[in-house]
């Protein structure tokens, strides 16, 4: 994301160093300045495309296939207001394979000596679609659901009660989490003649404005250097 702290506005902060002067400062990058996308770019969804992640990519990888670009990762994760991408982006393989273990993995207790992977144990169960005789949907697939469960319904076209046994699926603990994970695999993607708009907002929005006590120029703010005695 180097081409992106490169719009980041610098603050020369005050030096704290035990031998500094009261006119020594340090610089560093204002990470409480923020880039976004506007709200009207947000809410025109013409300007955007899906994007599916495959495999292990990480935001440079996509940048890359979508823009030719990997130093555009930055705009990926904006477009999809990604902050964390350790929580909001799907993990890698040997990630998942770790989160795993440190949740469902059960160490063996002093009463045995078997391993339990507790992944496999059963988290929730979910409705299977139940349809009429004329194709309606009665019971939508996918509602969590007590275990074995049933529906009785009046079907009309056959002028009389229907009955469906047990209408519900385990989801295992593992299906579980690699749904969620999954889900985060379908993201959307700036069209790529629309960078150039979005660049010009980041210079605007990156820019510091004059007004401040602490105003340098349109890329420099500097902390006041106030000193205290005893």
């Amino acid at each position: 994301m180097s081409k992106y702290f490169k719009q980041v506005p610098d603050f020369d902060y005050v030096s704290r160093l035990p031998n500094a002067g009261i006119s020594d400062y340090i610089k560093v990058k204002n990470l409480f300045k923020k880039g976004y996308l506007r709200e009207d770019i947000f809410q025109d969804t013409t300007i955007f495309t899906k994007y599916a992640i495959n495999g292990d990519d990480r935001p440079d990888n996509v940048a890359y296939d979508f823009y030719n670009d990997s130093s555009l990762d930055w705009l990926v994760l904006q477009c999809n207001n990604i902050i964390n991408v350790q929580s909001e982006w799907p993990m890698s393989q040997s990630d998942f394979d770790r989160y795993l273990m440190d949740k469902y993995y059960n160490f063996p207790s002093p009463f045995t000596s078997s391993y339990d992977w507790l992944y496999n144990g059963i988290h929730h169960h979910e409705s299977k679609e139940v349809k009429n005789s004329a194709g309606t949907t009665i019971v939508p697939a996918g509602l969590t659901v007590a275990a074995g469960i049933g529906v009785t319904f009046y079907d009309y076209f056959l002028d009389g009660e229907t009955k469906a046994e047990n209408i519900t699926t385990p989801v295992t603990n593992y299906e579980y989490e690699a749904k969620i994970d999954d889900k985060k695999r379908s993201i959307f993607l700036l069209k790529q003649r629309y960078i150039n708009v979005v660049r010009d907002d980041m210079q605007e929005i990156m820019a510091y404005k004059k007004g401040s006590s602490q105003y340098v120029n349109g890329t420099l703010k500097r902390g006041e250097n106030i000193r205290l005695y005893s």
